[in-house]
């Protein structure tokens, strides 16, 4: 072989050489690039869900970084209070209705750990509206009983969102109860409030009416027709009323996280003495001022914040009004503080206009036959606190106080405790006039109400035993008796 030959072989040896070189070069360049890459996303700062039960929600996020948000979460299957005497059995997320409250920042990547309770009957999974993805996580997060499935995602869009189950029947889990709120902050924070609350709104359906005491079932056919029994704040009748209601102070802001797990019905979410300064509309970023009522759709939220200026007890509602006083959506905004007469001066008079010849006025009652069962003293007061709450509450006041100058208390009254057969037939036929009670003058209308015997005396067996009065039992049959009675006088006796 030529000096000529051997050179260029000799060349072309050392130039496939460093080709290969060069490429085995760049091959752990780019090794070294994907390895940075996934060595910065692991090197994300892992945080510990903080996850609370509503009426609480987390702290404000204060954090201006993204982290892993590591999320777990149980769903379990438990027997709990729907309203005194009815119990149900909902399906949960974190044991409690609606489900536990998520707070993540937008950029978060969370980690997502859905256990179900080795007691469980069913399958569950969890569907999250904050999530960019097929199903929210339905098919990801599918978890049998006793086992736990993991899935992660990342917060692209700031907002308030519901997450609930979406196994099938996707209606019964959900009208079961397995629906809560995940709030994703935007990057920019939230501006500081002095109170934040979780309320969300549900509505059931049960084989017994609205009241019936006992487990109650699911009833699928009222579901499908979209006819509740029961449509409720926070999971149960009362659940944010009386010593449960939600406080704040005068001058205080709040801010009111608002959704509604359905699984139908959508609400019309108003504080009965209060205007909303700024509503997020459906969860999102467009801000609504001064407004009254708020739509919150099945599956939907809104985040309200108003400033409280006076003192007093503020109703929470869904404006489908029979709902709140006769279903159970309604709940309580306590505030205390020095009043404010300019802004809110209270009754500065005190009378009833009665044309010549008018009547008390009245609600006609077809329900007069008496289908409650021969109960116990206990049993009567705890079914009939139930009939208080949605018949009386509003006027009367969870502790029996009434309304000053407008209605008499039901608390210590000495005009009830000296004549329950008299308290019968007021609520059977109404009454009208002055009255006067525990030394107080009133002039004011109650109509009759239509309840049949049983609940009336329920509901007066729980009032003559609570509020300081004297105790006692009311029968179904005196008032069955009263009915034949005519109306009590409009008279000034007060016992």
């Amino acid at each position: 072989m030529s000096n000529l030959k051997i050179k260029v072989l000799v060349s072309m040896v050392a130039t496939a050489l460093a080709l290969t070189s060069c490429a085995q070069m760049a091959e752990k360049s780019t090794s070294a690039n994907n390895s940075n890459t996934t060595s910065a996303v692991n090197k994300l700062p892992i945080i510990q869900a903080v996850l609370t039960h509503a009426p609480n929600v987390p702290e404000q996020i204060t954090r201006n970084y993204s982290a892993k948000v590591v999320v777990n979460m149980e769903t379990q299957e438990k027997i709990m209070r729907m309203a005194d005497g009815v119990d149900y059995m909902f399906w949960t997320f974190g044991g409690q209705v609606p489900g536990q409250f998520i707070r993540v920042r937008e950029g978060d990547e969370v980690e997502f750990n859905l256990s179900n309770s080795p007691d469980s009957k069913m399958p569950h999974n969890i569907d999250l509206h904050a999530v960019t993805g097929p199903g929210g996580g339905a098919a990801s997060s599918f978890t049998a009983p006793g086992h736990t499935s993991v899935f992660s995602f990342k917060t692209l869009n700031p907002g308030l969102y519901v997450y609930h189950c979406a196994t099938a029947p996707v209606g019964m889990h959900i009208g079961n109860g397995m629906y809560g709120l995940i709030l994703v902050e935007p990057k920019g924070g939230m501006s500081k409030v002095d109170r934040e609350y979780y309320v969300m709104q549900g509505d059931f359906y049960t084989k017994g009416k609205y009241g019936e005491a006992g487990l109650q079932p699911f009833d699928m056919e009222k579901a499908i027709k979209e006819q509740p029994d029961y449509v409720v704040f926070n999971g149960s009748v009362g659940a944010l009323n009386g010593e449960k209601a939600l406080t704040a102070k005068v001058g205080e802001t709040v801010r009111l996280f608002v959704g509604n797990g359905g699984p139908n019905l959508v609400s019309s979410f108003h504080v009965i003495g209060e205007i909303f300064d700024k509503v997020y509309v459906e969860g999102g970023a467009t801000e609504n001022k001064n407004v009254q009522t708020t739509l919150v759709p099945a599956g939907g939220a809104a985040i309200a914040e108003f400033k409280v200026e006076v003192p007093g007890t503020f109703i929470m509602v869904d404006h489908s009004i029979f709902r709140a006083f006769n279903k159970g959506a309604l709940g309580m905004l306590k505030v205390t503080g020095p009043e404010d007469k300019i802004i809110y001066s209270g009754k500065q008079a005190d009378k009833v206009y009665l044309p010549e010849g008018s009547a008390a006025q009245s609600i006609a009652n077809k329900q007069t036959t008496d289908t409650t069962k021969s109960l116990s003293k206990d049993e009567q007061i705890a079914q009939g606190k139930n009939v208080f709450e949605s018949n009386c509450l509003a006027c009367h006041q969870a502790n029996g106080e009434g309304v000053p100058n407008a209605f008499p208390p039901l608390a210590k009254s000495d005009f009830l405790n000296a004549d329950h057969n008299r308290a019968i037939n007021i609520l059977l036929h109404g009454r009208s006039g002055p009255i006067t009670v525990n030394g107080k003058n009133f002039d004011s209308v109650m109509p009759a109400i239509a309840l049949n015997n049983g609940q009336i005396a329920n509901v007066l067996t729980y009032v003559i035993n609570s509020f300081g009065n004297n105790g006692g039992q009311v029968t179904p049959a005196q008032v069955d008796k009263q009915r034949k009675v005519a109306p009590v006088a409009n008279d000034n006796e007060h016992g």
